[in-house]
């Protein structure tokens, strides 16, 4: 069924079906797409990856594997981007791409591992939205009277406020604008007093710390945690929006994302690294030192472009409600505002008890990348491709893409159970609704 929310000159234009929903198709630039994985990419988790990833990974392993990562994903990328109108019709939805390739099996077992992947990583935008909350409030006071979840329960109420004001993914365009510059204060502030303290500190400590046991447990979660860091598990939903022609322009924004959009991320972890070394913290806004206010200012800016990003990732949760019950036409509709009220508030709201009981970061990061990362970015795009190309790839491509799916095969196997360890001895250490 073509969308009723195509404009005239797509309709002329536009020679593939589009699937009916309740989310507006084809209105956004290239550059906005980009905008939205730059999001996504330098969000407020890369204040964490000086202490996920090169921690774990010290420097040759980090610094490598973050340009491999680099690599690897922008491929993965183009090759999900390029069956966007495989077979004459827009796949707006990952699990709608999986079932006309596979057959209509795929389409839940493909859902369900994109549910969780953007469940989780939802997770781990309210946990940093209450940390960086939590660090702002003991900057003023020292009396530990707030706590975490306190502080986890504050980001899911104003997150739940920002999803029943912004109807879908196309709404949020000023709000791309502002989450840059809210991005650009976190990650400026944070290099910026990084590198005073790194100039004015003594000699660090970058070796890996641990067993060999446990240092190979944690160099397979960092990897987990390198595909984590690049990759959001929704581009078909993202590349929904896009205009025509929709290949072309998502290959433009996913150009921008991993050339101009990779570089304020690489610089704050490698540079927070380079400062602190082995003992970077998880959030690296809780090592730095300097004033106050300016501490202030770059973890309240991380707390709302958590809120902003977040929106981004629970955007086709919100597409697949919407569309299943009907929610059309104005967004103030009484109809319409009390059902994003009810579905989306409870979505949150059990989002916020888990990220409470729960508030391990690093190990939602590594689990995530784990369980539905590898699988939706590297397994099923380098399968699909096979199988809808087959008959256009020589043998010795048909071979790269096999070698593809059985690598990163290994390594969701391998990284699920590390991160499986990593949680098990988290939860030992800590009991639930802890105060990280």
């Amino acid at each position: 069924m073509v969308a009723d929310n195509r404009n005239e000159v797509e309709d002329v234009k536009l020679t593939v079906d589009v699937p009916e929903t309740a989310h507006q198709i084809s209105t956004d630039s290239w550059l906005q797409a980009g905008f939205v994985l730059t999001t996504g990419i330098n969000s407020v988790f890369v204040l964490g990856y000086s202490g996920t990833i090169m921690v774990p990974l010290g420097w040759i392993g980090g610094v490598v594997g973050l340009i491999l990562a680099t690599a690897v994903s922008l491929y993965a990328n183009m090759l999900v981007a390029k069956l966007h109108e495989f077979r004459g019709k827009r796949h707006i939805r990952y699990r709608d791409l999986a079932a006309q390739i596979y057959g209509r099996r795929a389409y839940s077992i493909t859902w369900t591992l994109q549910y969780v992947n953007l469940f989780m990583i939802n997770i781990g935008y309210l946990i940093l939205g209450g940390s960086a909350l939590k660090a702002c409030y003991v900057l003023f006071r020292d009396d530990h009277i707030m706590k975490l979840p306190h502080f986890i329960a504050m980001a899911g109420f104003v997150c739940t406020l920002f999803a029943i004001a912004t109807p879908h993914l196309s709404s949020l365009r000023i709000w791309l604008g502002c989450s840059t510059v809210l991005s650009l204060i976190y990650i400026i502030v944070a290099c910026v007093l990084a590198a005073k303290d790194g100039i004015n500190a003594p000699s660090r400590d970058y070796s890996i710390h641990g067993t060999s046991t446990s240092r190979i447990f944690t160099t397979i979660g960092a990897s987990a945690n390198l595909v984590f860091a690049f990759n959001t598990g929704m581009l078909p939903e993202i590349q929904a929006t896009v205009r025509q022609p929709a290949v072309k322009n998502m290959l433009k924004a996913l150009y921008f994302q991993f050339t101009v959009g990779v570089v304020p991320m690489y610089a704050v972890t490698y540079i927070g690294y380079w400062a602190y070394g082995a003992s970077t913290s998880t959030y690296l806004l809780n090592s730095v030192s300097g004033p106050v206010w300016v501490k202030a200012a770059a973890n309240i800016s991380a707390f709302l472009q958590s809120v902003i990003a977040l929106h981004i990732f629970a955007s086709p949760t919100y597409e697949y409600l919407d569309t299943k019950f009907g929610i059309r036409g104005s967004a103030l509709k009484f109809k319409n505002l009390s059902f994003r009220i009810t579905a989306r508030g409870g979505y949150l709201a059990i989002s916020t008890l888990v990220s409470a009981l729960l508030p391990f970061l690093g190990d939602f990061e590594s689990l995530t990348g784990a369980l539905s990362t590898f699988p939706l970015t590297f397994i099923l795009a380098n399968h699909m491709y096979l199988v809808a190309k087959k008959n256009e790839l020589s043998s010795l491509q048909q071979f790269w893409h096999w070698l593809n799916v059985a690598f990163f095969g290994l390594m969701s196997i391998a990284a699920t159970v590390a991160a499986l360890r990593l949680v098990a001895v988290d939860s030992k250490e800590y009991h639930v609704f802890a105060d990280l």
